[in-house]
């Protein structure tokens, strides 16, 4: 599952994680993404400690084999961790699923997380260059709150995989795979048990990040149009 963050990403985690034949991997290539690029985000050290830093030993752990025996992984990744040098071809044996968030949405909830996104920290570059390289299904987090049965049917569906209603809900208080980082970013959706109904409208963002928001939209809207 390919993400930008603040994306719904955790809750679509958490959905299938609810399942008995899913594996669940959070962020694998975060620390080490941080290491290559010296960027400093909330909880380094943490971090940083928490996982393998080598890109290639991630890369190969990616590959399987599947963890727990479970019949199926589901691996959380965020796309802005995906930098150049950074292997990529180990995706070729997965079903890739690109999780998108209108622009607008993204940059407000990550501000208040972390201030001043650039293009590079929200994703959506990434989203659209490792989707042209493998393609794959594409699902709006917007369309998903609104009717969460009806669009993880549609995605189970579309990658071959029986739907099962137990992702529709989760015990609250995060999951057992959750990243270390999970007490800085996961607040509220360690409060939830569901996802949380539809979208309110679209935030009203200052100039500067407004600017973010419209060099982000073109490749939101590239992907929207293959969505389920």
């Amino acid at each position: 599952m390919w993400s930008g963050p603040r994306n719904l990403s955790t809750a679509m985690m958490y959905s299938f994680g609810a399942r008995n034949d899913f594996a669940v991997s959070d962020e694998p290539f975060y620390g080490a993404y941080l290491k290559a690029t010296g960027i400093i985000h909330p909880m380094q050290t943490e971090i940083l400690a928490s996982q393998n830093l080598d890109p290639n030993a991630v890369a190969d752990h990616c590959k399987g084999p599947l963890p727990e025996r479970k019949k199926h992984w589901y691996q959380k990744h965020m796309c802005q961790h995906m930098i150049n040098s950074f292997p990529l071809d180990w995706a070729r044996s997965c079903q890739n699923i690109f999780l998108i968030r209108h622009p607008a949405r993204v940059i407000a909830s990550y501000a208040a997380k972390r201030e001043e996104p650039t293009l590079e920290d929200i994703g959506f570059l990434q989203q659209c260059s490792i989707f042209d390289k493998f393609g794959g299904t594409v699902i709006d987090s917007s369309d998903i709150l609104q009717n969460p049965k009806h669009l993880l049917s549609k995605l189970c569906k579309a990658i071959d995989l029986p739907f099962d209603d137990v992702m529709l809900n989760w015990p609250a208080g995060g999951h057992k795979s959750d990243g270390v980082w999970a007490k800085h970013w996961y607040g509220s959706v360690w409060k939830s048990t569901q996802f949380s109904g539809e979208d309110t409208p679209l935030p009203v963002l200052s100039d500067k990040m407004s600017e973010l928001c419209q060099k982000a939209l073109p490749f939101y809207e590239k992907l929207r149009q293959h969505s389920l």
